[in-house]
């Protein structure tokens, strides 16, 4: 009678663990990448939190119901994304945003305040006012779109 023998899981030509054979390279050898500077990009955050912090602090509770204040935030929201596509280095010129589409929301936003001011109809400054925070929230979709594809 043969007996069959069982699968053998050693492999005794590449073992699991490597004994010393092949040492990784000495630290010094590798010298640590120095740290690219950030002080541009931390002061433009710093800026665009203290305008955001201001709007907050000295705008009364009702006010952020008004479509204005929707405006204004989206506004500076849409400002720190593109300053910051402006202030890195590593992304360069390779994501553009869309100048067509943040001129619209530009113009929006500068009808819905002028039909605040002027008191025109309420409802052209809530169409100006979401038309505004549209356009800048899809503005800054395709932006952060662009620079996720880019990372990738």
């Amino acid at each position: 009678m043969l007996r069959k023998r069982a699968p053998s899981f050693e492999n005794p030509s590449s073992p699991l663990y490597n004994l010393g054979r092949n040492s990784l390279p000495d630290a010094a050898s590798n010298p640590p990448t120095a740290p690219k500077p950030r002080r541009w990009t931390v002061l433009a955050a710093a800026v665009l939190l203290l305008a955001l912090a201001m709007v907050v602090i000295y705008t009364s509770r009702t006010a952020f119901f008004s479509p204005l204040a929707l405006v204004v935030v989206a506004a500076i929201g849409l400002a720190a994304l593109l300053l910051q596509l402006r202030l890195r280095r590593d992304i360069g010129g390779t994501v553009r945003a869309p100048l067509s589409l943040n001129l619209m929301g530009v113009f929006l936003a500068v009808t819905a305040i002028a039909a605040d001011v002027f008191r025109l109809s309420g409802n052209l400054l809530q169409a100006a006012a979401f038309g505004a925070v549209a356009c800048f929230a899809i503005s800054g979709v395709i932006v952060l779109h662009a620079l996720r594809k880019n990372a990738s």
